[in-house]
């Protein structure tokens, strides 16, 4: 069952996003790793920032979460992660095809540029890189992100996006 993350469920949103983030570990850019991944703090601040998170539950437990965040003219699916053990039984793809349902905006999705299993996952869904300017763009208006990561990092736009800018990618 997919169902809008609450209150209380932050501390599973929280272990699941650093199991999960592992994969990054040796991956990303040294100096992006921290350990944890997302600390309590930073997920706290991205909530109050709007991403309102969506969670797969099996058995009265979240197995994977993705967020969703609205910035007017796009939105943004933040922070998609599923549980190491449960990877490829499609949680990320249910998540994300609801969250897809959820606006009639064009989606962006931001990732690191090294975290190719995550591109790929995007790709077979539909989603298409942008250019590096674009990207860059992109990141700098719709993201709150710093200059490392932006240098680090791919954008991934949906079928809306292409057909409306498709000069840009």
């Amino acid at each position: 069952m997919i169902r809008q993350c609450t209150e209380s469920d932050i501390p599973e949103i929280y272990e699941i996003i650093n199991d999960s983030a592992q994969a990054y570990r040796g991956v990303i850019p040294e100096d992006r790793w921290h350990d944890p991944y997302m600390s309590r703090e930073k997920l706290s601040l991205e909530i109050q920032d709007g991403i309102l998170f969506w969670g797969e539950e099996h058995d009265s437990r979240l197995i994977g979460v993705m967020g969703i965040q609205d910035k007017g003219e796009v939105t943004l699916i933040r922070h998609a992660y599923v549980r190491t053990k449960i990877r490829n039984q499609g949680v990320g793809t249910r998540l994300l095809r609801h969250l897809e349902i959820l606006t009639n905006n064009p989606i962006l999705i931001g990732t690191w540029a090294d975290a190719v299993w995550a591109i790929s996952f995007y790709r077979r869904n539909g989603y298409q890189l942008v250019t590096r300017e674009e990207k860059n763009r992109l990141l700098k208006k719709y993201w709150n992100i710093p200059e490392r990561q932006v240098e680090t990092s791919v954008v991934l736009a949906d079928q809306k996006w292409i057909s409306r800018y498709s000069n840009n990618i």
